[in-house]
């Protein structure tokens, strides 16, 4: 994986591997608390979460909109890279179209933060709906043009209208604790899917 993908900056010159993962490490923990907590949430349960110092994450991340943004790179690339993989490991297309679903949808509760944080103009947050559909459009399409090579699902799904479709059904009205999104995508899963001859 890229490191300035997946960290949404250049590494520093000569940065060793070990600093690299570091740094890798934080954003899977920080992105794991936005999912749980929101992107407001506080950057010692991060810390805490990623094992580090407060100090730590402020200094790779000066501001919450640096370390929300490079989160949100970093799960765009954990997406992308995941569809190849699942493919290759899981045990039919369809099966690894739900697995990547799944991913997909963790990283769009964290997404929807994006509105209540803070974007200053340098924060990168403008070149942030480009770069996620030019690195997850063609992973889903290489999903789902597998499950309906394999007659798993009906041809003709469009990835930008599968994806947005996931992406209104994952905005929950209001916070609504009773609204769980996953049963719902389920469903439009479900509708994908050939029907089996009688």
């Amino acid at each position: 994986m890229s490191t300035s993908r997946g960290t949404g900056r250049a590494p520093a010159p000569g940065k060793r591997a070990d600093a690299v993962r570091n740094q890798q490490k934080l954003l899977a923990a920080a992105a794991k608390v936005f999912v749980t907590s929101g992107v407001d949430a506080p950057i010692r349960e991060i810390a805490a979460r990623a094992g580090v110092g407060t100090g730590t994450i402020y200094r790779h991340f000066p501001t919450r909109a640096d370390l929300v943004v490079a989160v949100f790179r970093h799960q765009v690339e954990e997406c992308a890279e995941a569809g190849p993989r699942l493919l290759a490991e899981a045990g039919s297309p369809l099966a690894a179209l739900r697995q990547w679903i799944d991913l997909f949808v963790d990283f769009l509760v964290t997404k929807h933060g994006l509105a209540d944080t803070p974007q200053p103009d340098s924060s990168g947050f403008a070149a942030l709906h480009t770069y996620f559909l030019d690195r997850l459009l063609p992973v889903a399409e290489q999903l789902l043009d597998a499950a309906a090579e394999a007659g798993e699902i009906r041809p003709g799904t469009q990835p930008y209208e599968l994806m947005r479709g996931i992406g209104n059904l994952c905005v929950a009205p209001d916070n609504d604790p009773r609204y769980d999104p996953r049963r719902l995508v389920a469903l439009l899963l479900e509708g994908l899917r050939r029907p089996r001859p009688s």
